[in-house]
């Protein structure tokens, strides 16, 4: 199938179900998702953009304080103001005047010759998202799941590849069994697709999640919401700052609980606090903050099992195959420091220092593509326990340079990092009774009596210590070389040392190079690669810019799941890029689209050889497209969407030839995702807003040998609500059509979407 030749009878019938749930009238028949539709999307801007040049002679609606568009009267729960200004929110997606802090120069979004999008925080609101988990919809080329994904904890693919998840520009510890994110004090999301080792060192090719939270501000306020609706879901969040007394010294804290019975009666909870504090001290402005979580899930490995190459289908929804009793407990710490020194006009030093302590417990099923269903029964299933403390130390030095050569201006980075990285894991894993009808699942497993933890080649264990040293240097100049040709280039050396000292030999344990992990020993390795990037951006058009970028990357698969991948070869890969990006109308109508191909090589990938769980190291490429849009239709119409197509595949697998040009797990060949809001008077009334959003994935793999596979879906959500200056209520609805349908891939079983449900969410800003 060529790359973008759409499964078209699937998206058609997957729209006329939904429809037809809705009992509304039939959408004309689409077409297909790819090159076409990126070029439909493109017509359609241009055709919106002409339309609303017309209705701008048209007199403004008598509900509006001004002759532009009128921002979403939904108020955030956390929200900021400078002293003297009124409490400004913006719901518009990408807005190409925007810095984002992820390029680390202080350039615009319209003038980075990549893709790189900003999800604010109006627009989750309105979406009544309130963990990243949620919110990354909002962004083109961007899905939740992929290998060694056990469903307690935020993994992400971007353009089919791994994406590492950073806090205000720091990276999160370990890369593989990481944390879950909420939006405790979170002002946008950051997202750079594609390789980013040239600023950040160490990470996977797919891109960077940047979480960018509030700081402090110097006018005393304060506000909150609370939230209730299906699943038992109750949450709360609040946050108060302002001036300390001290002069320039401001302060913020951001807290908030939560707990919910959970979709498929699966429980969690969330406690979360972070203190913060801004001092401006002549030309310094001195951050600090301490950033705590308590976090508890409930892990679902299996999902519904794979039954005959798909989710079992004929048992209800909330069918369990994974153990009743299992558990997630993480624990998390960052205390971080930041100083910004304005030297002068011409430099800005910054230093950043951080301390990341992390633990994770967890009782969980092990996610296998050897569990499976035999005759009526679940066979081969096993659980997992499994220890994990991670401390890591970052330091960032980075002089950032404005200076100018002629005519010709310079945005220099420079910069030193320094990362050290301690890991210790233990686990250990057990047998389970087989589950005796899969027709009628009951795990036969009540308590951890009976069970007997084993170490050895069958039952995945170890008790290690990974130590890691970091170096780096690096530097991105952005080159204004006219109002309207800009470059930019960024390369970075690192020197990377690892270490693994097995505590125990586990017998039939090796490392990537088919060495004998013996027990007291400790295996080293040592790489320098050079990281770099290179891209131009042209102003054809003072709406129109088109760009081209090349970037290579390397990645330590440095992590706490496979241990022994921390002292094999790196990944590496390379990425060239060619969009365009459109802006009208002062960015009332921004649509960016790109086109994308990406290899990557030494990609540890898990699977099973004869029933034993391993990792292999293959190569992978994807090429595609993508297109996002944001576009003030009218005053008070706002429409936020994206469209995906990809093709990702192996291209190289020493140790399984069959694999080769099949699909990498959990990487779908198509994504489309729709949001818009409408806001309205009610009798002269102010404040009400409704909004409807449509969400689109295609079929995902289960792991690489492509046998099992996550059925496509179309789900519908809703919102409407109102607000005034200081207080709102919002209703969300999930999953209007009560449509079943599957999140992610896992090896053994597919995760579940959750059903129709509904949220009621409370806020107030004073």
């Amino acid at each position: 199938m060529r790359l973008f030749d759409i499964a078209y009878d699937d998206w058609t019938n997957q729209l006329k179900e939904v429809t037809e749930s809705m009992s509304v009238r039939k959408l004309p028949t689409p077409a297909p998702i790819g090159m076409a539709s990126v070029s439909a999307m493109s017509a359609l801007f241009v055709t919106l953009a002409f339309a609303h040049t017309a209705r701008a002679q048209e007199s403004e609606p008598s509900g509006s304080q001004n002759g532009g568009p009128v921002a979403n009267q939904t108020l955030p729960p956390i929200q900021v103001r400078a002293a003297g200004t009124p409490i400004a929110q913006d719901d518009n997606l990408n807005d190409p005047n925007q810095i984002a802090d992820v390029s680390k120069t202080g350039t615009a979004l319209g003038d980075l010759p990549a893709s790189v999008q900003v999800i604010p925080r109006a627009l989750l609101t309105e979406q009544g998202a309130t963990t990243l988990r949620q919110s990354v919809s909002n962004a083109s080329g961007v899905n939740a799941g992929g290998p060694d994904s056990k469903g307690y904890y935020d993994h992400f693919m971007i353009r089919g590849l791994q994406a590492q998840v950073y806090n205000d520009g720091i990276s999160d510890g370990d890369q593989v069994n990481g944390v879950s994110h909420s939006l405790n004090g979170v002002e946008r999301v950051e997202i750079l697709e594609g390789p980013g080792s040239a600023l950040f060192g160490s990470g996977p090719p797919g891109g960077t999640i940047n979480i960018v939270h509030y700081t402090p501000s110097s006018t005393f306020h304060f506000g909150g919401n609370i939230q209730s609706g299906s699943f038992g879901t109750i949450s709360g969040s609040g946050y108060v700052t302002g001036p300390t007394g001290i002069a320039g010294l401001n302060y913020r804290v951001d807290a908030t609980a939560s707990r919910a019975d959970g979709f498929r009666d699966l429980p969690h909870s969330d406690e979360e606090i972070r203190p913060a504090f801004e001092w401006k001290l002549d030309n310094h402005k001195i951050d600090f903050s301490v950033d705590a979580r308590n976090i508890r899930e409930t892990p679902d490995s299996y999902g519904l099992i794979y039954f005959h190459g798909s989710p079992i289908t004929t048992v209800p929804i909330d069918s369990k195959y994974s153990t009743p009793f299992a558990f997630a407990h993480s624990n998390y710490v960052r205390p971080t420091l930041s100083d910004q020194w304005k030297a002068n006009e011409f430099l800005t030093i910054n230093n950043r220092f951080s301390y990341l302590h992390r633990t994770l417990d967890f009782l969980s099923n092990g996610d296998s593509p050897s569990t499976q269903v035999t005759g009526n029964q679940v066979t081969r299933r096993q659980l997992r326990q499994q220890d994990d403390s991670d401390n890591t130390f970052d330091y960032q030095l980075e002089p950032v340079w404005k200076f100018a050569t002629g005519s010709i201006g310079h945005s220099l980075l420079t910069g030193f990092e320094y990362q050290h990285q301690s890991i210790n894991t233990v686990r250990s894993s057990a047998d389970l009774p087989n589950i005796p009808d899969v027709f009628a699942p009951v795990p036969p497993e009540t308590s951890l009596a009976g069970l007997t933890f084993m170490c050895d080649a069958k039952h995945s264990c170890d008790n290690d210590h990974l130590l890691a040293n970091f170096y780096s240097l690096y530097a991105t100049d952005q080159v204004d070389v006219t109002d309207k040709l800009k470059l930019r280039a960024g390369v970075r050396k690192d020197w990377w040392d690892t270490s693994l000292t097995p505590n125990i030999t586990v017998p039939g344990r090796f490392d990537s190079e088919g060495q004998s992990l013996v027990a007291g020993t400790t295996y080293t390795r040592h790489d320098a690669p050079v990281s770099w990037n290179v891209g131009v951006l042209y102003k054809v058009l003072p709406w129109m810019s088109p760009y081209f970028g090349v970037s290579k990357s390397y990645l330590t698969n440095f992590n706490s799941e496979n241990t022994q991948t921390g002292i094999g070869a790196p990944e590496s890969a390379l990425q060239y890029e060619v969009g365009v990006k459109f802006s009208f109308l002062d960015g009332q109508y921004v649509l960016n689209t790109a086109l994308f191909d990406v290899s990557r090589d030494n990609v540890a990938t898990p699977t099973a050889i004869n029933n034993i769980e391993t990792v292999v190291f293959d190569s992978q490429r994807t090429k595609g497209a993508e297109a996002s849009l944001d576009a003030s239709i009218a005053s008070k119409w706002h429409v936020v969407a994206n469209v995906t197509a990809q093709d990702a595949v192996i291209t190289k697998n020493p140790q399984g030839f069959s694999s080769v040009n099949n699909h990498p797990q959990g990487v779908p060949a198509y994504m489309a995702n729709l949001w818009t809001t409408y806001d309205f008077s009610i009798a002269g009334v102010p404040g009400f807003h409704v909004g409807a959003g449509v969400n689109y994935m295609s079929k995902t793999y289960s792991d690489i040998t492509d046998i099992n596979s996550v059925p496509s879906y179309v789900i519908v959500n809703a919102a409407c609500g109102y607000a005034t200056r200081q207080w709102g209520v919002d209703l969300n609805i999930h999953n209007l059509t009560d449509r079943r349908y599957f999140v992610a891939a896992n090896s053994a079983g597919a995760y579940v979407g959750e059903s129709l449900s509904a949220f009621v969410t409370l806020h107030a800003n004073f």
